[in-house]
This record gives C-alpha cells, structure tokens and sequence, in this order.
C-alpha cells in the first residue's frame, strides 16, 4: 500500500468513527461497532470497510445490512470532512478477528486452569 493510500485509509477510519458515535442513531447499530480496517483501491474509488460487531450472529448481520444500507449517508457525511477530489465509495463487511482472538484466549485460560489443576494433584 503506497503511503498515500495510508494515510487516506486512516483519515477514513477516523472520520467513520466518529460519525458513527456522534451521528448515527439506527438500532440496528446499537452493539459495540469498531472499524478495524479500511482497503482501499488502488484509483481511491471504493473501499471496502472491515467491522467489527460485539454482539450475537443475528445482530452483527443486521449492523452489516444496516451500515451498508447507510453508505450513501456515511459517503455525503464523509465529503465535506475529507480534503480529497473524490471520496470512496464504501462497502462494510464483518470482521470476526476480534471474537475469534477472544475465543481462542478463552480455550487457552481454558487449558492453563486445566493444567494448573492436573499439577497440583500431581
């Protein structure tokens, strides 16, 4: 990714951060919402918006259907804050690295109580 590319990916993450806290008010988004990453095309034209959702399954895709529903809104929003020619057009997808992390933490304390237990009988 060119520096450019950079540096207009984190301006964005940035800019949809806080329009989600201070301007978006559907309850479809009323989980924890955290933009965890911004791919962007090489031409700046589109880019693709990995969120991450703390709630249950049913609800994550109700926020994903809800924020890309919503991308004309976050695209308006977005022009008069950006120093750029065009802003990007914006789809929104599920990043479940976070629940995934926090799972595979879970099974690892898990396994260390497991073991502590196996020792001191031991």
């Amino acid at each position: 990714m060119s520096r450019r590319t950079e540096r207009v990916s984190e301006l964005l993450r940035e800019e949809l951060g806080q329009i989600l806290l201070h301007e978006v008010s559907d309850p479809r988004l009323g989980g924890l919402i955290s933009i965890t990453q911004i791919d962007l095309s090489p031409d700046l034209l589109s880019a693709k918006v990995s969120v991450s959702v703390m709630a249950p399954p049913p609800e994550q895709a109700d926020a994903i259907r809800a924020l890309n529903a919503a991308a004309a809104f976050f695209h308006r929003s977005l022009k008069p804050r950006l120093d750029l020619r065009r802003v990007p057009f914006l789809t929104f997808h599920l990043d479940s690295s976070i629940a995934e992390g926090a799972e595979m933490l879970a099974h690892i304390d898990a396994a260390i109580r497991g073991e502590g237990g196996a020792r001191s009988e031991g």
